[in-house]
């Protein structure tokens, strides 16, 4: 697979832009700076995932305020990861309730429970995944910001590696993905962070390592369930907010998977670092 020059420096063009923008929430360090970026990256998907499943099942009938309905449950839900209520902080559950209240008050009782369905598992994809995230900034501001940086390499060093040697297919769900490319991005990704963990005076090598091990592995997966989706969908892209790169889901499949795995090992195995980067 020959590398597509004009491809790459829309893609080059576009992905600066959205660096720059993800660099100020990541490396600011100010808790509602990185809360805007994340409610930022939620409403984005959410809008973009309610797209597929109307493309995916066109029978699905639900009011047009559903998707705003379950961002605002979606930013309350991030919110109040930062605040504890009666010691507790909420279940994703206590958040995704009041959506089958509301439609099961408002439509037939068959299509609440369908859209309901498709409203918890927004949520669960998108929204969950989210908030772990704040829980890592909460941890240590590096930790997020090592992940985003470690899927950004995998991403690009699997579309070098794939374009200039890939010639066995990955997967059918995506046929311009190879096993040299496939490979060649997590390996890259996995000894970039033994590098930068053996010079780091944040965690150990192997905490890193773990960390690129689950941007590469889960990462790939995301992209994959993405990939399928839209298969499922018959579209190319999730929507068009990067030229290049295409729309949001696009742009942060690998995160939304990727994610659960960083903050299971993060909790279990990391210490909590305060770090000021800016």
């Amino acid at each position: 697979m020959a590398l597509h020059w004009p491809t790459f420096f829309t893609r080059l063009g576009s992905a600066i832009v959205f660096s720059a923008i993800m660099m100020t929430g990541l490396l600011w360090s100010n808790q509602y700076a990185f809360i805007a970026l994340i409610c930022l990256i939620q409403a984005l998907c959410l809008k973009e995932f309610f797209g597929l499943v109307k493309k995916i099942d066109p029978d699905t009938s639900h009011p047009r305020w559903l998707p705003v309905v379950v961002q605002l449950m979606s930013f309350l839900w991030v919110l109040l990861q930062t605040k504890e209520f009666l010691g507790i902080r909420f279940s994703p559950i206590l958040i995704a309730a009041p959506t089958f209240i509301i439609l099961a008050t408002t439509l037939s009782k068959s299509t609440a429970w369908k859209a309901g369905s498709y409203a918890l598992a927004g949520q669960m994809y998108i929204m969950v995944p989210i908030s772990l995230l704040y829980f890592m900034y909460d941890q240590s501001q590096v930790i997020p910001l090592a992940l985003v940086l470690m899927i950004w390499m995998n991403d690009t060093m699997a579309y070098l590696v794939g374009s200039f040697i890939g010639k066995t297919p990955f997967s059918k769900i995506s046929p311009k993905k190879t096993w040299e490319g496939t490979i060649g991005g997590a390996v890259l990704t996995i000894v970039g962070a033994a590098v930068w963990g053996h010079y780091s005076p944040y965690y150990e090598m192997i905490d890193w390592m773990a960390l690129a091990l689950s941007a590469s592995v889960a990462g790939t997966a995301g992209d994959l369930l993405q990939s399928k989706l839209k298969r499922m969908a018959g579209v190319k892209d999730s929507g068009k907010l990067m030229p290049g790169h295409g729309g949001a889901l696009d742009r942060f499949d690998s995160l939304l998977i990727a994610t659960p795995f960083a903050f299971t090992y993060a909790y279990i195995f990391m210490e909590y670092i305060p770090v000021t980067i800016l």
